[in-house]
């Protein structure tokens, strides 16, 4: 019962932290924050162990077609927002592609998630090795043709 508490108030800090980045004045200097053609993307990444513990009525635990099961999943979240105006772009078309450097990897749509009021996008993805991951966002912005994309690169903790 105590880890099942303490996994949903880390998720929800968590998920607090990605939400208020763009109010931080360091965020701009984080490998998890790119400017792309006026918008500005955060990307988060959380073990699904941190999900795992929810009740099923808790709206994460349905997310995605479910927590997946087994080790090594991680729930990747994108945040998106105007870089002129800081306000979160919501309505917007977002995948993603996992792999390990040199691996063809993994490519799944990022779907909208509304937690706490705030719109970001995401899905889980398979994430074993303890080498560097590319990780590439793909954004089709409503109303705008042309795609945007950026590219990050993550490695898990040593601990």
């Amino acid at each position: 019962m105590k880890t099942t508490y303490f996994a949903s108030l880390l998720f929800g800090l968590l998920t607090a932290i990605l939400g208020a980045l763009p109010m931080t004045s360091y965020a701009s200097d984080s490998s998890r924050h790119q400017v792309v053609d006026g918008v500005d993307i955060y990307l988060g990444i959380f073990p699904a162990e941190l999900i795992q513990g929810h009740s099923g009525q808790h709206p994460e635990s349905e997310m995605h077609g479910g927590i997946p099961t087994g080790e090594h999943q991680y729930h990747v979240t994108v945040a998106l927002f105007d870089a002129a105006t800081g306000k979160r772009i919501t309505g917007a078309q977002v995948s993603a592609r996992v792999s390990e450097l040199g691996l063809s990897g993994t490519g799944k749509k990022l779907e909208p998630m509304n937690i706490a009021g705030a719109v970001s996008y995401g899905n889980y993805f398979r994430m074993s090795g303890a080498g560097i991951y590319r990780i590439q966002v793909l954004v089709r912005r409503p109303g705008v043709t042309q795609a945007i994309e950026a590219e990050f690169e993550y490695q898990h903790a040593r601990i």
